[in-house]
């Protein structure tokens, strides 16, 4: 992230490793929580049909998190779910006896709870209405314009083209990257300056057999950790 210049705003999944590179890299860029995200976190626990009434207000009350316009709303949205938290504090509380072990009654209530008053605490899912960042016009709220317009679609090429070779994985996303580029070229010149194996080959063991930074900065491959954004776990506890 340090040869990019830092954003006025940057909007995340919630990673935890991204947030603390934000914090590094960019220190004076604030953060938009990517809230389908936030509110995939609640329904992974509480479903779509809640049993329990407490489940059934929370899922709303998360729901409504993709429609918060203002600041207004924000924070009549964070005053409702500190009366939700108080409302149910004892119900969260109840124990249970399991094996003759003790145990939360509703723990999965509560971990449905727990990423919100994080949300709550950090002010992150309300940046995007801020009138001081949205004078050039609306902010995003999600970062569904890079999952489903992008990361989406290179997945989708690699999907439908299974038993290439990784370095035809490679050039499968080089041209589908060029392919939409604002002037792309024409095949036969792209032809000519498109990496060979060789070319990508050489990059990768020269990079990746290179001594170590000594100030600790990234290295070839590791400017992005993949599980951090990818679990085999479809419905890991910090991601959705």
């Amino acid at each position: 992230m340090a040869p990019i210049p830092a954003p006025d705003v940057v909007v995340c999944d919630g990673g935890t490793g991204f947030a603390s590179a934000v914090r590094r890299a960019w220190p004076r860029t604030r953060v938009q929580r990517c809230l389908f995200h936030a509110f995939s976190q609640v329904r992974r626990y509480t479903t779509t049909r809640p049993r329990l009434q407490a489940g059934r207000e929370l899922y709303v009350l998360a729901l409504e998190l993709m429609h918060l316009e203002t600041l207004r709303q924000a924070d009549w949205w964070v005053e409702r779910y500190l009366q939700w938290c108080e409302f149910w504090a004892d119900l969260l509380e109840d124990v249970s006896v399991v094996d003759g072990r003790r145990r939360l009654a509703h723990e999965r209530l509560r971990k449905a709870r727990s990423p919100l008053s994080r949300l709550v605490s950090r002010g992150t899912p309300f940046t995007h209405p801020d009138p001081a960042l949205t004078a050039e016009g609306p902010l995003p709220r999600t970062n569904d314009p890079i999952e489903g317009g992008v990361n989406a679609q290179l997945r989708d090429v690699l999907r439908n083209h299974r038993g290439l070779s990784p370095m035809r994985r490679v050039k499968a996303v080089f041209w589908w990257c060029h392919t939409r580029t604002e002037g792309p070229r024409p095949a036969r010149e792209l032809l000519r300056s498109m990496p060979t194996d060789a070319d990508i080959d050489f990059l990768y063991r020269t990079y990746s057999a290179s001594p170590k930074r000594d100030d600790g900065g990234p290295e070839w491959g590791d400017r992005v950790v993949w599980e951090e954004l990818h679990h085999k776990d479809p419905y890991p506890f910090w991601l959705d």
